[in-house]
């Protein structure tokens, strides 16, 4: 049997990180490699996913809240504490975690399941294929840690999950960008008939999109600001990153648009044409997620289908087993910080 991914407790996060400090920064200590994406000063809301489940479960008596063993890690403690009669503790099982939520569904009980991303996505990928999205479950599936949202190694970085569920038929795929969409999208989930997978922003969220008058859609992409030069289609968190480079890009009379696309299947095929389709600019798709088989992929084919040509290009993470430290480092490292998105949009425009 392959050894089980350590998981992150409390003692690590007291420990220093084995790694240099850049001149003139401060030392980053183990922390930093799960600590909130939030940036310095940016405002945060807590746990949305764990408050809007509680406030859903209200007025919806079928929804039960199951996890293995990551409630906490989660966010699905606040439900437990909440509904302690409609809360399962799974235990380390991934696998069964699913089936039972299969069986749950079957007898007319909405779960909503928690767990690690890496845990879903390798762990318990066949169940979820063949006991939920085969049998067209009702079943709610938000991970954490979703792409490079961990420091800890390839063991808990979920570089390909979006590549995987995409995949698999039957299942609607949400990659949101902060809290206020995190609140507003377990009530379309619940709405929505059908097994859904959904990235889960866990602890101290970054509040973003309420700035721009924002309400999710399942299946629908946003345009949250026009620009003339640049065109960045974002899923994730990296709208957020997209929304802080068109800011920093703008001093240089750089004119970026942002296009945020958090239903990744069925994706919006008819919004992202007609916006790709404006002539003079270029089109970069930036994801949290390897560059293969994800939300950059699903977009190039759906420009050559629709026959829209505009230059392209991919800011996602590369085709390899990622690198463990903190987060900001590795963010820098792999170009999907607000500073290395920028530097990398200005070096395509010349």
């Amino acid at each position: 049997m392959a050894a089980r991914p350590r998981r992150a407790g409390r003692r690590e996060e007291c420990m220093s990180a084995p790694n240099t400090p850049a001149a003139g920064k401060p030392k980053l200590k183990t922390s930093a490699m799960i600590a909130s994406i939030a940036g310095e000063g940016q405002r945060t809301k807590p746990a949305p996913f764990g408050h809007a489940l509680v406030e859903l479960a209200r007025s919806r008596p079928e929804i039960v809240g199951m996890t293995a063993d990551l409630a906490k890690y989660t966010d699905l403690h606040i439900f437990a504490k909440e509904y302690p009669d409609r809360f399962y503790q799974m235990g380390m099982a991934e696998q069964l975690l699913m089936g039972a939520a299969s069986g749950m569904a079957h007898e007319g009980m909405m779960p909503f399941v928690t767990t690690y991303a890496v845990f879903a996505a390798r762990r318990a990928y066949d169940f979820i294929h063949q006991a939920i999205a085969e049998e067209n479950r009702n079943v709610k599936i938000a991970c954490a840690l979703p792409g490079l949202t961990s420091g800890y190694g390839p063991s808990h970085q979920a570089a390909e999950d979006l590549a995987l569920f995409r995949a698999m038929p039957n299942l609607t795929v949400i990659d949101p960008c902060d809290a206020l969409e995190i609140e507003q999208a377990v009530p379309a989930m619940a709405a929505h008939q059908g097994p859904v997978y959904m990235r889960l922003l866990r602890g101290s969220v970054p509040l973003v999109l309420d700035e721009y008058d924002y309400k999710f859609e399942l299946g629908k992409a946003k345009l949250l600001r026009d620009g003339n030069d640049v065109l960045v289609i974002s899923s994730g968190i990296m709208t957020m990153r997209a929304l802080e480079v068109a800011t920093a890009l703008a001093v240089d009379k750089v004119d970026v648009g942002v296009l945020h696309v958090p239903t990744i299947k069925p994706l919006d095929t008819t919004t992202i044409l007609r916006e790709a389709a404006k002539t003079g600019r270029l089109v970069v798709v930036a994801e949290n997620h390897t560059v293969i088989g994800g939300l950059g992929e699903a977009v190039a084919g759906a420009l050559l289908r629709g026959g829209v040509t505009p230059i392209f290009r991919q800011i996602g993470l590369p085709d390899e087993f990622l690198d463990a430290g903190a987060l900001p480092t590795l963010h820098d490292r792999y170009g999907i910080s607000t500073d290395a998105m920028s530097a990398t949009i200005k070096g395509w425009l010349g």
